[in-house]
């Protein structure tokens, strides 16, 4: 080869600028950061140690000292409808999830945008992102629909291990409600066998690092979604995390509610004197035995070892990521698909619920409390402290349904020392990821066919302390969920809560000063009060929402459609066998007299 002084051959040249061209490609590629976004399941929002909990979470608390802690952030009340908003930024009453599928009546079933799964008419954030070159991954819980092309390996996941259904054991592939015929797992579409060792968190982050780990030499980044089966019913945990609550809880609920207020004021995540109000659902410590308060306090051992052996199992997944050099340019966000959750009463081991978990091969011995094959959950009581100090739980529009820990942290994002309290919102999330990616939203059109908007704003602006708000003192979200219903504008919501724990009244609160949601202010500020309820209706007009059946019981209607999903083969058959037998029995009986 000739070179001529001072200048290349063509030819050589176009091949230089080329080769630099692929190579500022190759720079602009790795500086994308990888994002990480960690979801809990059925999380209170005073559980973990940076929001005011005494659980040890080292790694949560490291990511929250990193970043930003979000103290006003909220999401639905139920796991499906959350999941379906995170992922689309679509209001869940146009994603075609409104409601988890086991809770829908028939007479909202009919409708398109009530099928309790995922609809064509939304792309997700996965699907975007793997268009932008990322590798993307999914291992948890998915509940977006159960039929191969509901599942997530159809809706922009490259590598997936999931969970389709509301819940699962912990411990082995088994149901934990008899609604389910099997715990249904797929990987990658397939029907999945789990392993015989197999304990979800930490399975969840081996897989996690599994498909992180086949793609790491290729130079193009990640995007990975791990959805948490901790801490959703049956509560269950090792026993080296449990044994580290063993005495934490003697004091009771009661207590354990007032410890965490204080600690939410000191953090600044509450302002100081934020008043907070007794739920009707806490039952009396001191009412129970000895040994009652003795088991209750165990049950809450075991929940706390779960927040912690997930906390753990993280840690694992930033120990993979700075060892292999990927940490420093990734982006970890941690959130909660709804606030604590109540079920399972403050009597687990009477008779009657006692045969009903046999029958399922579970128990609810106190010695084995928490450990495979036993059934925990933590009650009415011990939920309302884990949402301390706000009001309500899972299913219900008060706060402590709606309102859950966001921990963003990581590449191009600054540590905050204090918590930010702007308001921010489920459909948040996706734009959020998609502005960290350089990826732009859908513009009315993907994949050959209209597809809804995305309605939520990035939070990278206030989250690196460029602005204060996320949404104008004017704007307006509204929500919907089984009844329960809400409008937030400003400082300010407007809530109904259904029975049993609501009144079916609207209430007008300033969540700001007043996040316990302890004093109404609709007679006091009556002109905004109605104003808020105006806006409502519209949201409800423009969202297709739908009204509730007269006495809707969510649990009464999942017990309904679960017999009716597992059995209704069967229930048909014998209604259609009475029908066609009565005939010929009445003219038996006609003829015999």
């Amino acid at each position: 080869m000739t070179v001529s002084r001072g200048r290349l051959p063509l030819r050589l040249t176009a091949t230089a600028l080329a080769l630099a061209s692929l190579c500022g490609m190759a720079l602009a590629h790795a500086a994308r950061p990888n994002v990480v976004l960690i979801l809990a399941d059925d999380l209170g929002f005073s559980d973990i140690a940076p929001y005011g909990g005494e659980i040890n979470t080292p790694t949560l608390s490291a990511f929250a000292q990193s970043g930003v802690r979000f103290t006003n952030y909220h999401t639905t009340a139920s796991c499906a409808p959350t999941r379906g908003m995170l992922l689309t930024s679509v209001d869940s009453h146009r994603n075609g999830v409104p409601n988890i599928p086991e809770t829908i009546p028939p007479e909202q079933s009919v409708f398109p945008n009530y099928q309790g799964f995922l609809g064509t008419n939304v792309v997700t954030v996965a699907s975007l992102l793997q268009d932008a070159g990322y590798h993307t991954y999914m291992a948890g819980k998915w509940h977006l629909g159960k039929e191969r092309d509901q599942l997530p390996f159809r809706r922009g996941f490259e590598r997936t291990v999931t969970m389709a259904d509301s819940g699962a054991d912990n411990w082995e592939q088994k149901p934990y409600l008899a609604i389910y015929k099997k715990a249904n797992w797929f990987a990658d579409g397939e029907v999945f066998e789990l392993p015989k060792d197999f304990y979800s968190s930490r399975f969840l982050i081996d897989k996690t690092i599994e498909f992180i780990s086949s793609n790491a030499d290729d130079g193009q980044p990640f995007f990975a979604y791990v959805p948490f089966q901790a801490v959703h019913i049956p509560v269950q945990a090792p026993q080296a995390f449990t044994q580290k609550y063993m005495g934490v809880y003697d004091s009771g609920w009661s207590e354990l509610r007032k410890q965490r207020q204080h600690r939410a004021e000191q953090l600044g995540i509450t302002p100081v004197g934020t008043p907070m109000v007794d739920m009707s659902s806490t039952s009396d410590w001191n009412a129970y035995t000895e040994d009652e308060r003795r088991y209750h306090a165990k049950r809450m051992a075991v929940y706390a070892g779960m927040i912690e052996a997930m906390d753990h199992h993280i840690g694992r997944l930033v120990d993979y990521l700075k060892k292999t050099g990927q940490y420093e340019n990734t982006v970890f966000i941690f959130t909660s698909d709804n606030g604590s959750e109540a079920s399972g009463g403050d009597d687990p081991r009477s008779p009657l619920l006692r045969f009903a978990l046999k029958m399922q091969g579970y128990n609810t011995d106190y010695e084995t409390l928490g450990l495979k094959g036993s059934f925990n959950t933590i009650g009415p009581s011990f939920a309302s402290a884990a949402a301390s100090p706000l009001a309500y739980y899972k299913f219900y529009a008060g706060e402590g349904g709606l309102r859950v820990p966001l921990v963003i942290a990581g590449a191009s994002v600054p540590a905050m020392e204090k918590p930010n309290n702007a308001f921010t919102w489920v459909t948040d999330i996706a734009p959020t990821i998609l502005e960290l990616a350089g990826v732009k939203p859908p513009s009315g059109r993907y994949g050959g066919h209209p597809v809804e908007p995305m309605i939520g704003r990035s939070l990278l602006p206030v989250a690196r302390g460029e602005s204060d708000r996320v949404y104008s003192p004017t704007e307006t979200i509204g929500y919907e969920l089984g009844g329960n219903a809400a409008l937030f504008q400003g400082d300010y919501k407007v809530v109904i809560n259904i029975p049993p724990m609501g009144d079916n009244q609207w209430h007008l609160y300033n969540i700001v000063t007043d996040p316990g949601e302890t004093q109404d202010l609709s007679t006091q500020m009556p002109q905004r009060f109605q104003e808020m309820l105006g806006h409502y209706q519209n949201y409800v007009a423009k969202n297709g929402v739908l009204p509730m059946p007269a006495n809707y019981d969510a649990a009464r209607q999942g017990v309904i459609n679960g017999i009716l999903d597992r059995f209704g083969g069967q229930i048909l058959l014998a209604v259609l066998t009475i029908i066609l037998l009565v005939p010929f029995y009445i003219v038996y009986r006609t003829r015999r007299r």
